[in-house]
């Protein structure tokens, strides 16, 4: 199969008609049909197809037991209403990359995997790449089997359901161990690429980043007869921490985000007793992301206070700066740095990036590396989300060149 037949065989899975975006969410029915159609693709070229413990999917071309593994891939799952192409581009590529060396008729001298990462984004479980965390040992059983949806049912419970047994998840250092290099493609989440001109680019670094929940409690009351002097409304706090967290990440060069919200009791004519949200935020370098969430919180709480509001404030996932092996950044730039004779010259743009992504977690197990493919709208997490198709054939292109240079030396 093609790139294109590929996509369009893929695209209809789990995209909402309401919005146009995608609802691929960890254990789901829109989850286990692209589970299925990764399983089918491996299957159809011959390559040996496994679930490892914690539900991500494997396909290898060649012994896993020979380790030294060249490994690509990504993830399937979605944002609530995301777009196309953040996740699937990179393993839609990765099978692609091969149809595209077959045809070349490569000698592979290393062994060969392509990967689906279960459940990278967390829109289901409020926890980003619980599915490479468990198999690098970054997230622990306990942990895991602690995670619960909105409507209360938990990670074990939703694997159960789907088929898997949760009681065989946790790392997994003998899987990692075969591998020697991973390097997973993406969409660029920016317009870095559109504004240099250039189809691909390789990664530098992700920034550090994490989630915080502010609780704000209050006291609900009745909206019409409640005199504005006598309530302690947490809404009110909740409003002007989201317009701190613009500030202080506009202050410090960084980037703040309350994207969701849970209210209760959630009634018009109801002033709240409950104000829960999520700050997502990053920046380039520890100090600043430091400086941003301090002062985030320092002023939700002086909001709190002047309302007569408790505020609680959990951090619920966090990731340092990942700085991708250079040896193996510095290869693939070597590797894609030729013209189409071969001879050396070409410059490729290497960027940081403030999205997180499986190749980050296991950046610090195994030696690994990205590609990112030109997004000319840099909209991303949204149904806007966009990489036209001959960006898409040079990424291929680009992962082929890459994995031929690793793995069939």
């Amino acid at each position: 199969m093609t790139f294109h037949s590929m996509w369009a065989e893929l695209l209809p899975v789990g995209r909402s008609s309401a919005s146009g975006g995608y609802r691929r969410f960890a254990w789901t029915g829109a989850d286990a049909d692209c589970r299925a159609w990764f399983r089918a693709q491996a299957e159809a070229r011959g390559l040996t197809y496994e679930v490892d413990r914690n539900g991500n999917q494997w396909a290898w071309l060649g012994d896993p037991a020979e380790g030294d593994a060249v490994v690509t891939g990504s993830h399937l799952d979605s944002v609530p209403d995301g777009g196309a192409f953040d996740g699937p581009l990179g393993v839609v590529s990765s099978f692609a990359a091969l149809d595209e060396l077959r045809a070349r008729h490569v000698k592979f001298t290393r062994p060969l995997a392509l990967v689906n990462f279960g459940d990278e984004e967390g829109a289901r479980f409020g926890l980003a790449c619980v599915g490479s965390r468990l198999a690098a040992g970054q997230l622990t059983v306990e942990q895991a089997h602690r995670l619960t949806d909105a409507d209360g049912i938990t990670l074990p419970q939703a694997m159960e359901r789907a088929g898997y047994d949760p009681d065989i998840i946790g790392p997994d250092p003998e899987r990692l161990a075969r591998i020697g290099a991973f390097v997973e493609l993406h969409v660029e989440q920016g317009r870095a690429l559109d504004l240099s001109g250039d189809q691909v680019g390789i990664a530098s670094a992700i920034w550090p980043h994490g989630r915080w929940r502010f609780d704000f409690r209050g006291e609900a009351n009745h909206a019409g007869t409640t005199r504005l002097v006598d309530r302690r409304d947490p809404m009110l706090s909740y409003a002007e921490t989201v317009l701190a967290a613009r500030r202080e990440a506009r202050l410090a060069g960084a980037v703040a985000t309350f994207g969701k919200i849970s209210v209760e009791p959630n009634g018009v004519n109801a002033i709240p007793s409950l104000v829960r949200g999520w700050l997502d935020s990053r920046a380039a370098d520890q100090a600043t992301l430091d400086t941003v969430v301090n002062g985030v919180e320092e002023a939700a709480r002086e909001y709190a206070k002047a309302h007569g509001v408790e505020l609680d404030v959990v951090r619920e996932s966090f990731t340092p700066v990942v700085e991708f092996e250079h040896a193996l950044r510095d290869e693939l730039a070597r590797i894609l740095g030729k013209d189409v004779e071969g001879a050396a010259g070409l410059t490729v743009p290497v960027l940081g990036t403030g999205a997180g992504h499986d190749a980050g977690i296991l950046s610090g197990t195994v030696p690994t590396a990205m590609l990112f493919v030109r997004n000319p709208t840099g909209v991303s997490h949204s149904p806007a989300e966009y990489a036209a198709e001959d960006d898409c054939e040079a990424g291929v292109t680009a992962l082929a060149d890459v994995v031929e240079g690793l793995a069939c030396r």
